[in-house]
């Protein structure tokens, strides 16, 4: 059951998608629902910092601020205009800190939800982003940029290669693909598919236990990567919500060699629940 959820509202932007978009998870399970925008410690260049003065720092400071209850105000809006029960809070904290405080509080709930972050986005994001699927230890939903819709949950999609994150990931998700009216177990292979890979039957065999309608679908792609083969399927479906591990492999592999959680990360249509 999900009953609390924690979002990261962002902050200096006209509108708040993954704000937007958790009011209506926290609407859709009678959650309860904590937003928690940050005023960032004010960051200046190393090579300037002899010469300025104070004024400088209080003044960016203030900015900071502003943005963060211009963020709490429309956020308060929203949900109280969904009738879903509410809190939010401003702190104060470091680009760094940020992460680590956002980490630690999702701990305490059973959902967290993050913004992708916009391509012109400086650190903070991507920083909060991975310390809430690395060190939150709860599921974490990406909510895209470009997100406008509340949630739907009419065709699920859940990427399934029998991996740990993978299993994590389903398992996680279990209360939304509850509601979902159809759920696709979609195993992407690479190159042409043999009798001995993975064919989902054990994992679709298990979701259709629980009382889900399940299909199982298998494609090959031999030159397309596996987040684009995903991100495809997602849209020809008409899918609107996506259900995966979140990186397979260590951070930096994944950065060097790319992979399907940067890949869907980069480039993502319809929000994501990703499990570590």
């Amino acid at each position: 059951m999900i009953k609390d959820v924690i979002v990261n509202l962002s902050t200096g932007a006209a509108r708040d998608p993954a704000g937007e978009y958790a009011v209506s998870i926290a609407e859709a399970f009678s959650a309860h629902l904590a937003g928690i925008a940050f005023a960032y410690d004010p960051v200046l260049p190393a090579s300037v910092m002899g010469g300025v003065s104070a004024d400088v720092f209080d003044v960016q400071r203030q900015e900071n601020e502003k943005t963060a209850n211009a963020a709490i105000q429309q956020f308060e809006t929203s949900s109280k205009r969904a009738g879903v029960s509410a809190e939010s809070h401003m702190l104060t904290a470091t680009i760094a800190g940020a992460a680590n405080v956002f980490a630690g509080m999702a701990r305490r709930f059973d959902l967290a939800v993050v913004s992708q972050v916009t391509p012109d986005t400086i650190a903070p994001d991507e920083l909060l982003m991975e310390a809430a699927l690395f060190e939150g230890g709860r599921p974490v939903v990406i909510v895209p940029y470009i997100q406008k819709a509340p949630i739907k949950l009419d065709r699920v999609l859940c990427c399934w290669d029998g991996s740990r994150t993978a299993a994590r990931a389903i398992g996680d998700a279990m209360p939304f693909l509850k509601k979902a009216k159809a759920v696709d177990l979609v195993i992407v292979g690479k190159g042409k598919m043999n009798e001995k890979e993975l064919t989902g039957a054990d994992m679709g065999g298990h979701l259709a236990r629980h009382g889900l309608k399940v299909d199982v679908k298998r494609i090959a792609a031999p030159d397309v990567d596996v987040a684009n083969v995903v991100l495809s399927y997602a849209a020809d479906t008409d899918a609107g919500f996506i259900v995966m591990g979140g990186y397979g492999h260590s951070r930096l592999r994944e950065y060097i060699l790319g992979g399907a959680t940067r890949g869907i990360l980069g480039s993502m249509t319809v929000p994501v629940l990703m499990s570590h």
